[in-house]
């Protein structure tokens, strides 16, 4: 498993409030929310960035799920950073679900 706080949190060595679970993944909230609903999609397997995800793991990542378990599948946001200058801090592959607002254009500032 990954040694980042993700791993951690999957490994179960970090307690988090768990929104959604499968075989697969987990979604927590995020700790510093930029939208009414801000949920992080976690696969359970440690892939560090969406480039070092190979076909076999499209099962991991179960966004249209988990928000459609939250009520939001009608309009979300779906972000995924690649890369350090892509803005990724956490190197353990992970999407972000932003709902409950509308979104401008160009607004990206602000996600880890």
């Amino acid at each position: 498993m990954s040694e980042t706080i993700f791993g951690k949190i999957v490994s179960g060595e970090i307690p988090a409030e768990l929104l959604y679970e499968d075989e697969h993944c987990i979604a927590i909230n995020d700790i510093n929310p930029q939208a009414p609903v801000h949920v992080l999609v976690i696969p359970k397997k440690g892939i560090p960035r969406l480039v070092d995800a190979a076909a076999d793991d499209q099962a991991l990542l179960a966004a249209g799920k988990v928000a459609e378990q939250l009520g939001v599948a009608e309009a979300f946001r779906l972000i995924v950073n690649n890369g350090a200058g892509a803005g990724q801090t956490v190197f353990h592959l992970h999407l972000h679900i932003l709902a409950g607002r509308g979104f401008a254009e160009g607004q990206m500032a602000g996600f880890q």
